[in-house]
């Protein structure tokens, strides 16, 4: 069976008030836009409500949608918009908190299954790791680093959500990792 795209589930919904598209695409995209807006916020709660605006916003402005762009860029735009809305109304908290649970996570969700509890150990200190050494990186190149990784967006749809040249991000992603490499060591 051929996999709908976003963007044909938006017009399902639009033309034939298809409510199950609309499922869908909350299905695809409800824990990928809490946890982006989760290391926003650095708070699941304001996350969680963050989120539930954002679907209520893209539910509305279904309409206004352009189906030949790229869904996934108009709906995170959206999160991050809103959030950076929620954030200014309770007070200045920077953007580029990390959330480092899934980074703590990282080497359990990697490790093998036969892995021995030394080799665990080792793995969760590493990541350990890896977290310190990205809540190291400028708030700039931090942010690119989390979104390319954990969000799973491609350097040319960060650069659409943070209405940058795509060059600007690339370099910047770029620089991130080579800043990570010297961090680590």
């Amino acid at each position: 069976m051929e996999k709908v795209t976003d963007e044909q589930l938006v017009i399902q919904y639009l033309n034939d008030k298809d409510e199950l598209a609309l499922e869908e695409l909350i299905k695809r995209y409800l824990p990928r836009i809490f946890g982006f807006v989760k290391r926003y916020t650095g708070n699941e709660d304001t996350a969680a409500d963050i989120t539930q605006e954002t679907f209520v916003k893209v539910w509305k402005n279904m309409k206004s949608f352009d189906s030949s762009k790229s869904f996934k860029t108009w709906i995170f735009t959206i999160a991050k918009r809103t959030a950076i809305d929620e954030l200014r109304k309770k007070e200045a908290i920077l953007f580029s908190t990390l959330d480092n649970d899934w980074v703590n996570n990282f080497g359990e969700s990697l490790a093998d299954k036969s892995a021995s509890f030394l080799e665990q150990i080792l793995m969760r200190q590493e990541s350990k790791e890896l977290a310190f050494a990205i809540s190291k990186l400028p708030a700039n190149y931090r942010s690119i680093v989390n979104m390319h990784i954990k969000d799973d967006l491609k350097l040319r749809e960060i650069a659409d959500i943070l209405k940058k040249p795509p060059n600007t991000v690339k370099s910047r992603y770029r620089r991130g990792l080579n800043l990570l490499k010297i961090l680590i060591k």
